[in-house]
């Protein structure tokens, strides 16, 4: 009989595998290394308490004065713009990561008294906090199963 060789699906390597390895060696190198495709976006965290919600925004390199927050229909929207002022033509640059551009990002935040949000940035850290209307969770009602 003939002798079998068991199949080996790792020490074989299809057509399209080249390709692959070309796109992963150039998308993945350090040029294109942050989440977000060319730095569009920033990172927020959102805390919840009995009364109060709490956003904190990592906007490193923007100005106060460069932020705008709208709370508009339940929505909190954040908008910073990082521009470059600077112009310099007798440079031959290698390669440049510094962006500018405009960031923003939209949060759905229900049940918020709109009168008396603030924020404040200090050290490229925006912290909102959004006080609550109805403190607690008094609008839960339990539903029997029958």
């Amino acid at each position: 009989m003939f002798d079998l060789v068991p199949f080996r699906k790792n020490n074989m390597m299809k057509r399209d595998d080249y390709f692959n390895k070309f796109f992963d060696n150039f998308f993945k190198d350090d040029f294109f290394a942050s989440n977000d495709f060319m730095g569009n976006s920033f990172k927020v965290d959102v805390k919840e308490t009995d009364d109060s919600y709490t956003m904190e925004a990592e906007l490193p390199g923007i100005t106060k004065d460069a932020i705008n927050i709208e709370y508009t229909n339940n929505y909190l929207t954040i908008c910073a713009k990082k521009e470059n002022t600077v112009e310099d033509t007798s440079s031959n640059y290698v390669r440049r990561e510094i962006s500018y551009g405009e960031f923003k990002r939209s949060f759905y935040v229900d049940n918020v008294d709109d009168q008396a949000i603030k924020a404040e940035f200090s050290n490229g850290i925006l912290k909102i906090a959004l006080p609550k209307k109805e403190k607690g969770n008094n609008n839960i009602k339990r539903i029997e199963i029958q």
